[in-house]
């Protein structure tokens, strides 16, 4: 029945491929990860170059930057920025201009955040919740999430997952998260206080074609209500229907992982995290964007 099923999906799939019209906005760009666009704005964190960058249409411009950090998120909490230091194991939270404002490197039971990797607002837009990923290497499962509330608060909402990764809250208002080593994504209901419950699992990717290898990233929501998941270990962005049936569309690019993305405020260009080089540091890369099909 399996087989039978994934020869459904791979019939269904259609393979976009954007060699003739991506534009490149950065050439030279160190692990880029985790963009948001904000006010016209593409923000995004360079993960080996520790720094966070910003482009305006026009120019790149670093405008914060820790050494050590290994920063791998720009998410906006209410008028600030959270950086999430996956090297450092801190969230730092930055002005939009780059000035510090806080920083955490523990949650409310004293527990050391290991591994901060992705995040996304919550719906009051004051707070976020955070991915703490754990090792890189496999190892204990020990992925987390933990949530900031608007009075600074952060506190573990979810943990035994598997790699914790990208995070996003679906057109259903429950929160999705990659679980990078299951190769899968899971999906929580999301409480009125900030918690999380009734835990099930979204997709498992080898279930829809792809290999068993696949490690999924970013995570995020795109204009037509599809879940679009970047790929660190494929040149490729799934593109998924918010049932989980299948993979709609796999956005090829010619580059070695695609890591992450997000999308332009009228839903007509794609904007991706691009790694050209995945064998070692500083991991070269660019951005990149493209018009969506």
């Amino acid at each position: 029945m399996r087989s039978m099923m994934t020869a459904i999906s791979l019939a269904c799939l259609t393979t976009s491929a954007f060699a003739d019209s991506v534009s490149v906005i950065n050439a030279t760009a160190f692990f880029p990860e985790g963009p948001v666009m904000i006010d016209g704005k593409l923000y995004y964190a360079q993960y080996s170059g520790n720094v966070a960058t910003v482009w305006d249409g026009t120019s790149n411009i670093d405008f914060w930057k820790e050494d050590g950090c290994g920063p791998s998120a720009v998410v906006p909490v209410g008028g600030n920025f959270a950086i999430t230091c996956y090297d450092s194991g801190k969230l730092e939270i930055i002005s939009r201009d780059g000035k510090a404002v806080a920083s955490h490197d523990k949650d409310a039971g004293g527990a050391p955040l290991l591994g901060p990797n992705d995040g996304v607002p919550d719906a009051t837009g004051e707070g976020a919740y955070f991915t703490l990923s754990g090792p890189w290497t496999p190892g204990p499962v020990v992925g987390r999430i933990v949530h900031l509330d608007r009075d600074g608060n952060l506190t573990e909402v979810a943990n035994d997952l598997n790699y914790a990764n990208g995070i996003a809250i679906g057109a259903d208002g429950r929160l999705y998260v990659a679980e990078s080593y299951a190769g899968s994504v899971t999906s929580f209901a999301i409480g009125d206080d900030g918690s999380l419950s009734d835990r099930q699992s979204f997709v498992h990717l080898y279930q829809l074609g792809e290999a068993p290898e696949v490690f999924p990233d970013g995570i995020k929501v795109g204009p037509n209500g599809n879940f679009f998941i970047g790929l660190n270990s494929d040149a490729a962005i799934l593109e998924i229907p918010a049932d989980g049936s299948k993979v709609v569309a796999r956005h090829v690019f010619e580059t070695a992982g695609t890591p992450n993305m997000t999308f332009s405020a009228d839903g007509k260009t794609l904007f991706v995290m691009a790694v050209d080089n995945e064998g070692g540091a500083p991991y070269e890369g660019r951005v990149l964007s493209a018009p969506l099909p």
